[in-house]
Parts: C-alpha cells; structure tokens; sequence
C-alpha cells in the first residue's frame, strides 16, 4: 500500500497588522473629547431648566444651582392656565398642521422632478432652493409684511401658514433631492411596465419607499417652524390670544417678571420643550436613517 510522502504546504503566513499611529489615537481622544463637551453643554442646561421648573420663585432667587425642596407642580398648572401656554399650543398646533403637510407635500413633488427627470433648466431650478437657503430671512421681514398686507392675510393663521412653507421649502427640497436620487430606478421602472402614471408612481411608489427620508425631514421642519420666533412676531402682532408658542413664552417671561413667578416660566419653557423631544425619540432610527441613506447608496 503506497504511502503520501508529501510535506504538506504550510499555510501562507498572515501579514503583521499595524499598530495604530499615534496621530490617530489622539484624533480619537480629541473628537470624543469634543462630543463629551457638547454633550455637556446641550444637557446640563436643558437638566437645570427642568429642574428650576419645580422650584419656588423664593427657592429660585435664593439659590438658583439648588436641588428643589418638594416637587411644585403647581408650576406647571401656572403656566398652562394662567400663562395660557394650553391656548398658544392649539394655535400652533393648528398653524403647524397645515404647514408641514404643505411644505411636505411640496417639497417632496418638488424634489422628486428634480431629481427623477431630465428637462430644459433642471439644475437651474435646484440651484435656485439651494440659493434660498442662504438667504436671510431678516432680509425678507418687511417685503413678507407689505405683501401680506396687501392681500389681507396679515395677522391671520393662513398668511401665516404661507409664509412658514415658502420658508421651509428650500432646505426640503434640498434635503429630498438627494434621497430620492438614491433610490432605484428598477422599482419604478417596473411600476412604468404595469401602467402605472406620474401620479401613482409617485404617491404609490416613490414616497413609500421614500419614508426614512421624508420623516427627517418633517422633523427638521417641525422642530423649526415650532422654534420660529421672529415671523411670527412680524406677521401676527394684533391679538395677543391668537400668538404661537414661541410668542406665548415671551409673553409668558415678561408677564413673569412683573408678577414674579419664575417657577411658571421655567415650566412654561419646559412644556415648549416637551412635544419635540418626544417626536424625536419616536421616530429616531427613522431619522438617523434618512440622514443617513444617501452616504450608504
């Protein structure tokens, strides 16, 4: 019976891996430094205000970096009752809806042309919202005043409304081209195949697939036409009861420091604060997501 007399072939031997250079090293330890600061620079604050919320005006005064002696919810009833912050948050709840659906719908109509068909001045007219981005609204005040006064929408909800979509559409439209350029072109050629027309590839097809990108979206402009301050005090200055909720809490502030109730203004800004944190961590896989899918194509 013959034997194997072959040396068996060693295996190839593996290459010696590098140590980390030290350069990277303490790139690493300053980016995580950087973090940790800003980290600590956004909570600390946001931890102390909700904290204050639950002090006294006396306690506040006295020692403002204390701890709360009892929970003093009566702070929170305050401000949503006599600071009327329940009355500014169904203002802008009701200015909001029909915002954001405006300038989502829009906005993703508006990004989807660009970015899925070819025509006479298609970067022209993507170049034109990038513009707008850069623009400052400051700028815009008295022009947005005199035209609103013009056609009788100043001071009402609807001019209002108007004004916040033709605001939010070039950062949409940016933010919705470059997604819907990253999706594939086989599913929607498929749908051609079936019959499908414009409308339906677009409300059928397109904007399903488009769901991580469209909630990021929605909730930058959420958080933005929530925050905004300055249209709204140009544009709706008549009725104090007809004010948002940014304009509430600087009422709410000023109304405070006559009466010197400071524990209803911490808790006014606190529930200013509450409907946007929430939304982001419900929907915060969604967003990171569509933040990220155009870097993934």
């Amino acid at each position: 019976m013959a034997t194997d007399t072959s040396t068996p072939t060693e295996a190839p031997a593996r290459p010696a891996q590098k140590p980390p250079r030290p350069e990277g090293n303490v790139l690493n330890l300053f980016s995580q430094g950087f973090l940790w600061v800003w980290a600590l620079l956004v909570i600390v604050p946001v931890v102390w205000i909700v904290m204050t919320s639950f002090k006294t005006s006396r306690e506040i005064a006295s020692d403002p970096l204390a701890l709360p002696e009892a929970l003093h919810w009566a702070n929170y009833a305050n401000a949503w009752t006599n600071g009327n912050i329940g009355s500014f948050f169904l203002n802008t709840l009701q200015v909001m809806v029909f915002s954001v659906t405006g300038t989502m719908l829009l906005g993703a109509m508006a990004a989807y042309v660009i970015a899925r068909y070819e025509f006479f001045g298609n970067r022209l007219i993507y170049f034109g919202f990038a513009a707008g981005m850069m623009f400052p609204v400051f700028l815009a005040l008295f022009p947005l005043f005199k035209t609103l006064s013009n056609v009788s929408l100043l001071n009402t909800y609807t001019g209002l409304v108007l004004v916040y979509i033709a605001y939010s559409l070039p950062f949409t439209v940016f933010f919705l081209t470059a997604f819907f350029r990253t999706l594939p072109s086989g599913v929607a050629e498929a749908a051609v195949v079936d019959g499908a027309g414009h409308y339906r590839l677009f409300f059928q097809v397109m904007l399903p697939m488009a769901k991580p990108g469209l909630i990021a979206i929605t909730i930058f402009n959420i958080l933005g036409q929530w925050n905004q301050f300055l249209l709204p005090l140009v544009l709706m200055n008549r009725n104090p009861d007809d004010a948002v909720i940014s304009q509430g809490l600087a009422n709410l502030a000023m109304r405070q420091g006559y009466e010197g109730d400071a524990g209803a203004l911490f808790a006014g800004t606190v529930l200013a604060m509450v409907p946007i944190f929430i939304a982001y961590v419900i929907f915060q896989r969604q967003i990171q997501a569509g933040l990220t899918a155009g870097a993934i194509k």
